[in-house]
């Protein structure tokens, strides 16, 4: 996955423009932008959507209400038989918060017929200031888990920040650790880390410079909150084919000279993690070589 589009789940209409979309994911939503009057009429318009949508290759997560609403289980209820891909866990505490959310999954699965495991987790692991203490839980929590992200919009508001940008819209110092807790969460659990939502929807290029230092640091996915944006998302963290030809070069030097630790390309020197780093890119640009 290189995007994943939020959609309200109460809104028909923006359920249509997602699916009609190139989003790689949808995150049908039943948390933040779904009113609490709204719940249960979004809860039924989730389930006829994973039980009618033609996915074709889309992939289809629902972003439940947290653990401690009171309201999760009214989501998974609503929302197993329609078989989701993933469970999107909003303010997720950590590992622990991942292994209670298997638990009522396996059990909703017996019930609706669906193989064990059926369903992933992905985690929003820094959306409290208790989560950032929490990031390197994951590990071994769960084998559901999928995928860790991170969000700065509840952060802010629970630190009673007046902003988490700076006035050219980079994240200030309390959401960078976010994120470089995120990433570094998501590689101690072997999982992908994708980055947080763009807010200014019309601002092209901070969406690109933000998807371009994403790629950069090693989150291999963004979210996004507008169809306008999922095109710049899906161009910047597809490979390029100068990345592939490179990764490619690294790749076969070393199966030529298979017990080198160094070897050199074009006046340059490539080691062992150079080579696990050609071998990722390959794997997302599904090359084998």
């Amino acid at each position: 996955m290189r995007s994943l589009l939020f959609v309200p789940g109460d809104s028909d209409k923006k359920l249509d423009k997602g699916l009609a979309s190139d989003a790689d994911a949808l995150i049908i939503d039943l948390e933040d932008s779904v009113s609490a009057d709204r719940k249960a009429a979004a809860r039924d318009t989730a389930r006829n959507v994973l039980q009618t949508a033609r996915r074709d290759g889309c992939k289809l997560l629902v972003r439940v209400n947290a653990l401690d609403t009171g309201l999760t289980d009214d989501d998974l209820d609503a929302v197993v038989p329609g078989r989701p891909d993933a469970i999107m866990l909003p303010k997720s505490a950590g590992g622990v918060s991942v292994t209670h959310l298997h638990a009522k999954l396996s059990a909703r699965e017996a019930i609706a017929g669906l193989p064990d495991g059926a369903i992933g987790i992905v985690a929003l692991a820094t959306e409290t200031a208790a989560s950032l203490f929490t990031t390197g839980t994951y590990p071994g929590s769960s084998p559901r888990l999928a995928a860790l992200t991170w969000g700065a919009e509840d952060l802010s508001a629970e630190l009673g920040a007046e902003t988490n940008r700076d006035d050219n819209g980079g994240f200030l110092d309390p959401y960078r650790l976010a994120r470089t807790l995120c990433l570094a969460g998501a590689a101690a659990a072997g999982v992908p880390a994708i980055d947080t939502v763009y807010v200014d929807f019309r601002n092209d290029a901070g969406l690109r410079r933000e998807c371009e230092d994403a790629r950069r640091d090693g989150f291999t996915a963004k979210m996004a909150i507008h169809p306008g944006q999922v095109a710049i998302i899906n161009e910047v963290f597809t490979p390029t084919p100068e990345a592939i030809a490179h990764a490619q070069s690294i790749v076969a030097a070393f199966e030529a000279q298979p017990d080198a630790g160094v070897v050199g390309i074009g006046g340059k020197m490539y080691d062992r993690p150079h080579l696990l780093r050609a071998k990722v890119l390959l794997a997302k640009a599904g090359k084998t070589r």
